[in-house]
């Protein structure tokens, strides 16, 4: 996907959400024709499959764990990145749109496959940094995997929270470091408040 079809498709997103979405509206915000869109994308679902692979890339690698020796200092550098999105003038609105495409999970496996890449991205890195917390003693010798899947839902409960509700990513932040500091550090070890 290029970049203009992915900006053409951010925009009309922005504007008319998920349910009201034609390939004439992402048209519209490209240079491209419907006709040229339907070309290389049968459907809207098929448009808007490559367009989550694409922010699927741009998310992995804005979250890729980052360097730091300490692990609750890195997994908390983690989660903060993955609670606040790139600042734009219209990221609630996406965001609203993106949750409208969530709900079609239940109802559209190909959604559900693309949606599951972000879960497993977020819960594989976390259970990767815990697991080395543990090794170092950093972290309490809790399961990886169960924590892991604890921070993925945290995650996708603060979108929601967001989008219907304003809830601000401090608070959500805020929370998960009184989590990791009274749930998984090891005595004697501590993690600097953001």
């Amino acid at each position: 996907m290029t970049d203009e079809l992915i900006r053409a498709t951010y925009a009309a997103l922005c504007k008319h959400g998920y349910a009201d979405l034609t390939m004439q509206d992402i048209a519209d915000e490209s240079s491209k024709s419907k006709a040229a869109l339907h070309y290389h994308y049968d459907t809207k679902q098929d448009l808007l499959l490559a367009f989550l692979a694409a922010l699927y890339e741009d998310f992995t690698d804005r979250l890729r764990a980052p360097d730091d020796d300490d692990p609750a200092a890195r997994l908390v550098a983690f989660i903060d990145r993955a609670l606040t999105p790139p600042e734009r003038d219209d990221q609630r609105a996406f965001q609203t749109a993106i949750l409208a495409i969530k709900a079609q999970v239940p109802y559209d496996d190909a959604f559900g496959e693309r949606i599951a890449e972000f879960d497993a991205f977020v819960h594989d890195q976390c259970r990767a940094i815990v697991t080395e917390g543990i090794e170092q003693g950093v972290f309490r010798d809790v399961d990886p995997d169960r924590v892991a899947t604890f921070l993925v839902t945290l995650f996708n409960g603060a979108h929601v929270r967001w989008v219907t509700e304003g809830q601000s990513a401090d608070v959500t932040q805020e929370l998960f470091v009184e989590y990791v500091r009274s749930q998984l550090l090891a005595n004697g070890w501590e993690v600097a408040a953001e």
